[in-house]
């Protein structure tokens, strides 16, 4: 393992007030994520496993603690300066792919590119194309989401995550809405991308596709309970094979 924590949470803590209802979604989380790590967060629902990811893809605060991604402490970021760390170092992953339904395919994978000046309208394109290439649907650049099935939607989704070149790639329940088939696909681009590399830490409710991962933490109650390497992560190529064969209606 790398020794360099791509992420490092500090006794982090998230506490909501709704009138006179005070709910303590974490509860002092001290949490690392280094290089080329491959982590499922699990939990189920209020355990604080949402919480910890929104707030580790700068899309919320902590109450209180220390949040640093890739060496940079959060904490002392202004809006803006949040909105270009999620951009330049985390590509999201989202359960319901949360593609532009009028936006083909290739200009999907563009929009996280916008919004740098460095990238102009030439390299943007090949850099979007080259991945969508990566996640096998070079083919389908042209089509619109609503031509393309849930799977390809995600992968669509994925190559959109990847075309900045992120330090982090984070994933919340993207096999969510998805076949078994189709989830095991997703599996193995993942496991591809971080046999290249990539750190990914993955929420999933669904312990056959933590097993996928090279590490497992569990949250309960807000906060970490139980966190264990997996011994033998099931390699997504090789499940496929053992599935029968995918039907073609014509």
């Amino acid at each position: 393992m790398n020794d360099k924590p791509v992420i490092e949470t500090r006794d982090l803590t998230k506490t909501y007030t709704m009138g006179d209802i005070v709910v303590k979604a974490l509860r002092g989380t001290s949490l690392k994520i280094y290089e080329n790590e491959f982590v499922a967060i699990m939990g189920p629902s209020g355990s604080g496993k949402s919480t910890i990811m929104n707030i580790l893809g700068c899309l919320d605060v902590a109450t209180s603690g220390d949040y640093f991604l890739d060496g940079i402490d959060v904490k002392k970021n202004t809006a803006n300066q949040l909105a270009d760390l999620r951009n330049q170092k985390i590509g999201f992953v989202f359960q319901a792919y949360n593609l532009l339904p009028r936006t083909p395919a290739i200009e999907n994978v563009e929009l996280p590119m916008l919004y740098n000046p460095n990238i102009n309208a030439k390299e943007r394109r090949e850099r979007a194309l080259e991945a969508l290439r990566s996640v096998g649907l070079l083919e389908r650049a042209a089509s619109m989401p609503n031509q393309l099935s849930g799977g390809q939607q995600q992968r669509v989704a994925i190559a959109r995550a990847i075309v900045n070149d992120p330090v982090l790639i984070l994933a919340d329940e993207p096999t969510g809405n998805l076949d078994t088939r189709t989830s095991f696909e997703v599996m193995e681009i993942f496991q591809k991308m971080n046999a290249l590399g990539k750190t990914i830490a993955l929420v999933t409710h669904e312990p056959d596709i933590a097993e996928f991962t090279k590490r497992n933490v569990h949250f309960r109650d807000g906060s970490i309970f139980k966190d264990e390497m997996v011994a033998n992560p099931r390699n997504a190529t090789e499940e496929l094979k053992k599935l029968p064969p995918k039907e073609i209606t014509i």
